[in-house]
């Protein structure tokens, strides 16, 4: 694994549901901090919804990882989110500070394509080339050609040169390049690998809000299964979700992806309903961050994100070649 800390006293966590005033209070803390420490906070859209109400920037891996790339006036970047993402954060600034709140805040999907498993598949196939999801570790992502998000993964791939695509490791997202990108032959890494919170989604859930509200507009994310995004109105990355609900003359919206997007639609388009396709689709990794844990991190500059500068090196490449292929 390549994410490394630099460990400083401990994260309490408690089971007791906050007061708003507490609520409040803590937060008012976090941006005190904040400015004190010269930091900068990124929240993925799945954080708790007082998480999100704390960041300086909130938007999905794509977003944030932009965003990461152009901090300059800042000493320390606080990353809300899940391991790969903050390892992304510090791999395209290694001058800055990258603070991971919480140590247990992993992505199961992340970890189920170790580095020697890619090398693997490149000796299988010599004449491939390898594009991985931004939701992998590292030492994957060095052994990459160029990584991709959910939002511009098909535009990744159609314009590379090659007709044969190693991909990993969410098989899903492969279903959905698949679809769209026919004339491409995408081989996953692993056979089966998923998000869990998304691979809980069926067909039935889908054919459920038909039923319930006929008139709703259903949007699920690539990390679905392929029945379910086929039977959907659009298939979207969580920012375009929102792009899609702020343009659509609907009025009612079923949500196919982890539940905290909700909280930010409700709060950015309050006009609009939100139901949940799933009422239980959560990231538990994602709500792991709690605002006591920023504000430790803050204090302390605890859980500081470390990476090989090797490794960084090669990862960074493919990065970078996210971006020029998408220009």
């Amino acid at each position: 694994m390549s994410l490394r800390f630099q460990r400083k006293g401990s994260s309490a966590r408690s089971l007791i549901q906050m007061s708003k005033h507490e609520i409040r209070r803590q937060q008012d803390e976090v941006r005190r901090l904040k400015d004190e420490k010269r930091a900068i906070i990124l929240s993925h859209f799945y954080q708790r919804a007082e998480i999100q109400e704390i960041g300086d920037f909130l938007g999905d891996s794509l977003e944030l990882c932009k965003k990461a790339a152009s901090i300059e006036d800042k000493d320390i970047i606080v990353f809300n989110g899940v391991d790969f993402m903050a390892e992304t954060a510090s791999i395209v600034n290694p001058e800055r500070k990258v603070l991971l709140p919480v140590l247990k805040a992993t992505c199961p999907m992340a970890h189920m394509l170790e580095a020697e498993e890619v090398r693997s598949y490149k000796r299988k196939y010599p004449k491939a080339t390898v594009v991985l999801y931004v939701n992998t570790l590292a030492e994957a992502k060095a052994e990459a050609y160029a990584t991709c998000t959910s939002a511009n993964a098909t535009k990744v791939v159609s314009n590379i040169d090659n007709d044969q695509i190693l991909f990993g490791p969410d098989d899903n997202l492969a279903d959905y390049i698949r679809n769209y990108c026919p004339d491409k032959e995408i081989i996953s890494m692993p056979e089966m690998g998923f998000c869990y919170t998304h691979r809980r989604f069926s067909l039935e859930n889908v054919l459920h809000w038909r039923r319930e509200l006929p008139h709703a507009k259903v949007i699920v994310h690539p990390e679905c299964r392929i029945e379910v995004q086929k039977a959907a109105d659009a298939v979207c990355s969580t920012n375009q979700m929102v792009a899609y609900v702020k343009s659509s003359t609907a009025a009612d919206f079923v949500i196919g992806t982890e539940t905290g997007l909700i909280s930010y639609l409700e709060r950015e388009v309050p006009q609009k309903k939100y139901y949940p396709l799933l009422s239980d689709a959560r990231c538990y990794s994602m709500k792991k961050n709690t605002l006591k844990d920023v504000i430790n991190s803050l204090q302390l500059r605890q859980h500081v994100v470390k990476i090989d500068p090797k490794i960084a090196t090669r990862a960074r490449k493919a990065i970078d070649r996210m971006f020029e292929l998408t220009a």
